[in-house]
């Protein structure tokens, strides 16, 4: 009989399932909605076929979850055009839909936890500064990846990249968006180390119970 975690787990990945169903119906540029969500597809399988063999902590999972929701939502709507995004534009009077950086900022919020999951439970390194300074160095490569990556469609996809992009005419907007991605994988290792450890701690209990 499935364990309550368990039980967890398949219902997470079976409402991320309908939400990606839901996302996908309708949204405003097909082409954009594929390359925001193609990271979902890719990882939910993957997941699913690492779960037995290594298990993240529940915290992680979590923060998968939500980074699935916000790359979901861009994706149905294009980040520049969030209603979110427009409610906070308002709210802090600024000039473009702030959108695209909480989905930045999770870009390093969760690569830094899964980096640093993996690094203390594969028993590559010890917890100190060495650790953090090569967490947030994962985080800044993957970030800087992305926008490789965003790079590349622009060159492939011309104009049909704008949405994609989503740099609403700012000339800064890689750096920022790396900037972002810098602060979240700070902000793992500052809000969420303890938390983070004690459950790491419950998995290798579990681990030598079995």
């Amino acid at each position: 009989m499935p364990t309550p975690r368990k039980q967890n787990l398949l219902i997470g990945a079976a409402i991320l399932i309908g939400l990606l169903a839901v996302s996908g119906a309708h949204p405003f540029d097909r082409t954009t909605w594929a390359l925001e969500v193609f990271p979902i597809i890719l990882l939910l399988p993957f997941l699913y076929a690492t779960h037995h063999r290594f298990p993240l902590t529940t915290l992680l999972y979590s923060l998968i979850f939500a980074h699935a929701l916000i790359l979901m939502v861009g994706g149905a709507y294009t980040y520049a055009r969030v209603p979110l995004g427009f409610f906070l534009a308002d709210i802090l009077d600024l000039s473009r839909n702030p959108y695209d950086k909480i989905g930045h900022f999770f870009q390093g919020l969760v690569p830094a936890m899964a980096a640093r999951e993996i690094l203390i439970r594969g028993n590559f390194i010890q917890r100190g500064n060495m650790l953090i300074f090569l967490v947030l160095s994962i985080v800044l490569a993957i970030s800087a990846a992305y926008e490789l990556l965003e790079w590349a469609s622009a060159l492939a996809l011309g104009q049909g990249a704008d949405e994609f992009l989503g740099t609403q005419g700012d000339p800064w907007d890689t750096q920022s968006d790396m900037f972002l991605a810098f602060i979240g994988g700070s902000t793992t290792i500052i809000l969420f180390s303890r938390w983070h450890d004690r459950q790491i701690q419950k998995l290798h209990a579990i681990d030598r119970a079995t």
